[in-house]
């Protein structure tokens, strides 16, 4: 077995004391004041993660719970490792008055391991919570677990492929085939693609090894290609530009980050934003109210980001109506 990843931990001022089964910080008053211990995890080093987890501890801080103060955050990534993920999630399973999983897998490893112990689960990056079996519906919560779904916008995104590429007909999708998230999102891909005149072209893979192979197939048959949040696919996310620019071929990304590191544009979502939304569900938790009783939430906000140095490379004239929308990076 893979030995874990080294613990980043958000410590505590040296007034702090800790034992197996408590942690107080002491008061000017002589008195303590409780801290709070939460695990997070995430199960893939990428910007978009990154951002949940900055995201998450801004949500906490400006509901007063803050590290060196009343917080202790202990932080680990499983690194794309499946054996890795559920090590981590029941290493998290004691002594935590909470745990947030970044991203679907991180999240139901925790999830197993640790709802049944009435330690509350937060999620945070879930794109579609009732197939990830982590919500029984967006009005309902399951015993022990809420969080922040990603739920793409997807309609937004093939408005936006359209103003931009007016002649393209096939769309490319990749994704993988173990992922909860990404078979939702790509049936919600395929369900609008032909109000918008499109065809969808997927190719699944199983794992990170089969990228290259799986980007030379599917870029022989597509005009672009539309980026998803497989935490899989986005963690290789440089094959695909790669292998996409020395074709001529546009990548959309799903949000931001994805459009910095080299996609063409997207109509996507802001990441810390999201992650804040989970911190802010995270709080209400600590101050007492059953997370139960949260039905998880979808952010709402998208905005259109734009990499303009991409669209000249690839002679792509950008219109008047995104161009004016959009958010550009160079």
């Amino acid at each position: 077995m893979k030995t874990l990843r080294q613990v980043i931990v958000l410590t505590l001022a040296a007034a702090t004391v800790c034992t197996a089964s408590a942690c107080s910080t002491s008061k000017s008053d002589g008195g303590t004041e409780k801290t709070y211990k939460i695990g997070v995890t995430q199960y893939q080093d990428h910007p978009s993660l990154d951002n949940c987890r900055t995201g998450f501890i801004d949500g906490l801080m400006s509901e007063g719970f803050e590290a060196g103060k009343n917080l202790n955050i202990e932080f680990k990534s499983a690194q794309g490792d499946s054996a890795m993920n559920t090590q981590i999630a029941q290493s998290f399973s004691n002594g935590k008055d909470l745990v947030c999983g970044i991203a679907t897998p991180s999240a139901q490893a925790l999830y197993a391991s640790c709802a049944e112990k009435n330690i509350p689960v937060i999620f945070n990056a879930v794109s579609d919570p009732v197939a990830a079996k982590l919500a029984v519906s967006e009005t309902e919560a399951m015993k022990g677990v809420s969080g922040i779904s990603d739920r793409l916008p997807v309609d937004a995104q093939l408005k936006l492929i359209r103003d931009m590429l007016p002649e393209a007909k096939k769309i490319g999708i990749l994704y993988t085939t173990s992922e909860a998230n990404s078979i939702s999102t790509l049936e919600t891909y395929k369900s609008l693609a032909s109000q918008y005149g499109f065809e969808i072209v997927e190719k699944g893979i199983t794992k990170q090894a089969e990228m290259p192979q799986a980007v030379d197939s599917l870029l022989n048959g597509v005009d672009c290609v539309s980026n998803m949040t497989d935490n899989t696919v986005v963690a290789a996310l440089s094959v695909l530009l790669e292998k996409a620019d020395a074709k001529k071929i546009p990548v959309f990304g799903s949000e931001e980050e994805q459009v910095k590191n080299g996609c063409v544009a997207s109509a996507g979502l802001d990441y810390i934003a999201l992650g804040k939304q989970a911190g802010i569900m995270a709080a209400k938790v600590l101050k007492g109210q059953d997370v139960s009783t949260l039905p998880y939430e979808t952010i709402k906000e998208s905005k259109i980001t734009l990499n303009t140095a991409k669209a000249a490379a690839l002679g792509i004239t950008v219109p008047d109506s995104v161009a004016s929308a959009a958010e550009s990076v160079q």
